[in-house]
């Protein structure tokens, strides 16, 4: 096996950039900070052996060192510049040289239109999914709760959750219904893709934009985490308005990878999801074979943990909404086809004011999960790899043991940083598949975490 590695990489600059490594020492150089490009949506550009790019043009009558040119859009050609996402690879085989794609088993993967249950406006949990059977890899791992739209339309999301104990060896995913947002929460991953390698640990997000090949590498034994599948406008960071600036989710925290190459002549299995169902193809080389690219359809990771927070510094709670991180924007301005928001560790400071979350309902609907410690309006239940659905204008908020904490606490400024919570926030309900409205580890008993909040009210007259 032949592995090239780009950019800043001593050894890359040690053989004039290519480097002939190991998967260990490979993923160690990959997670070196200097072996990253820096900034979200950026136009970037890397070769992985200098003189790979081609100069002055995208596509040369031939391009450099034997290789070919190729583009892959993630947006139509015609789409405004601000929105046109586009990448030229720079290759030792053309994508189109590969044999036909045959339909492959979908485990539990599960794509909209969501028709095997009907939208339930109850609020709902689920405890972290089952230990999976030896050999499963992130694809196979792959377990669809529910979502909505209609990935044929290119509209609407799913949410995903993903348990594995192996890696993938031989073969790459490719996903042309939607982007990927991946999160772990136990165990890091290494992202072998197109352009590159990637690290996640849990605490980090990696997005990887449609139609992006990819192998997933499990850093430790066992690997577990969410997925939030995005049929529609790609990710982006979202206005900041009368916030300025700056502040949220800082666009050079992004990290897109240098370019990495595999020169190998081996089979490899070629799994392509496509307007629901999984087709697979076995090639007779890797397809993670691109030598040097430039563009801005890219594969990121981020840490969370560099979340500008920002909040009240008089009183009352800031909507939900001043934590997103990444937004799917729909015709509607201000309306997300479906948010990502952290609740990252933050000072309470708000006088006169209850802290946690309060009561409320949303037109919004949200599945909230949990990636390390507790989250601040559920006192227990709720733990990291698990997670609830709260569809849109059901009743939620802090349960009783967190409002009788809150509401007689000493308002003294107050450090929330014991745990790591997130959010898929989505304009249209969630419906459930089969497979997690019958899950054994849905719980019971959710509805009682809000039983017991008393009546409070006294009439003064």
């Amino acid at each position: 096996m032949s592995v090239g590695t780009g950019g800043t990489s001593e050894r890359a600059r040690a053989t004039g950039g290519r480097a002939h490594e190991t998967a260990e020492g490979h993923a160690h150089a990959a997670a070196h900070p200097a072996a990253h490009l820096s900034g979200f949506g950026n136009q970037h550009s890397s070769e992985a052996v200098p003189g790979a790019l081609p100069l002055g043009r995208n596509s040369p009558q031939r391009a450099p060192l034997g290789l070919y040119a190729e583009q892959l859009s993630g947006s139509a050609f015609t789409e405004p510049r601000a929105h046109n996402r586009r990448s030229w690879l720079y290759r030792i085989r053309p994508s189109a040289a590969h044999p036909r794609f045959v339909r492959a088993d979908n485990g539990g993967l599960r794509t909209a239109p969501f028709t095997e249950s009907e939208p339930d406006p109850n609020r709902l949990r689920w405890n972290p999914l089952p230990e999976p059977a030896p050999g499963t890899d992130f694809l196979a791992g792959l377990w669809t709760l529910g979502g909505n739209g209609d990935a044929a339309q290119r509209t609407g999301m799913a949410v995903h959750l993903y348990a594995a104990n192996a890696s993938m060896t031989d073969r790459v995913f490719g996903d042309a219904d939607g982007e990927l947002l991946i999160v772990p929460e136990r165990g890091g991953l290494l992202l072998r893709t197109e352009f590159g390698v990637l690290r996640a640990e849990p605490g980090h997000i990696a997005l990887i934009p449609r139609g992006v090949r990819f192998r997933v590498e499990l850093l430790e034994g066992t690997a577990r985490g969410y997925v939030c599948e995005n049929y529609g406008a790609p990710f982006t960071l979202p206005e900041l308005g009368p916030v300025g600036a700056n502040g949220l989710a800082n666009p050079r925290d992004f990290l897109a990878p240098v370019a990495a190459y595999e020169d190998e002549e081996r089979p490899v299995e070629v799994v392509n999801k496509f307007c629901g169902n999984l087709w697979s193809a076995t090639y007779a080389h890797s397809p993670l074979d691109v030598v040097a690219w430039h563009g801005n359809h890219v594969p990121y990771v981020y840490d969370l943990h560099r979340f500008n927070v920002l909040g009240s510094i008089s009183y009352d709670h800031p909507d939900p909404s001043l934590f997103t991180v990444l937004t799917s924007p729909t015709d509607t301005p201000g309306l997300a086809g479906v948010d990502f928001v952290v609740f990252a560790p933050r000072w309470l400071v708000g006088e006169d004011t209850f802290r946690p979350p309060y009561f409320h309902r949303n037109v919004m609907s949200e599945y909230m999960g949990l990636i390390e410690g507790a989250y601040d309006a559920k006192a227990e239940g709720f733990v990291p790899g698990g997670g609830s659905l709260h569809n849109m204008m059901s009743a939620h908020g802090p349960d009783r043991e967190t409002f009788e904490r809150a509401s007689a606490a000493e308002l003294t400024p107050q450090k929330v940083d014991d745990g790591l919570a997130f959010m898929f926030e989505t304009r249209w309900p969630v419906t459930l598949t089969r497979q997690a409205r019958d899950a054994d580890h849905l719980q019971s008993g959710y509805d009682d975490v809000w039983r017991g909040l008393e009546r409070h009210f006294e009439n003064p007259n």
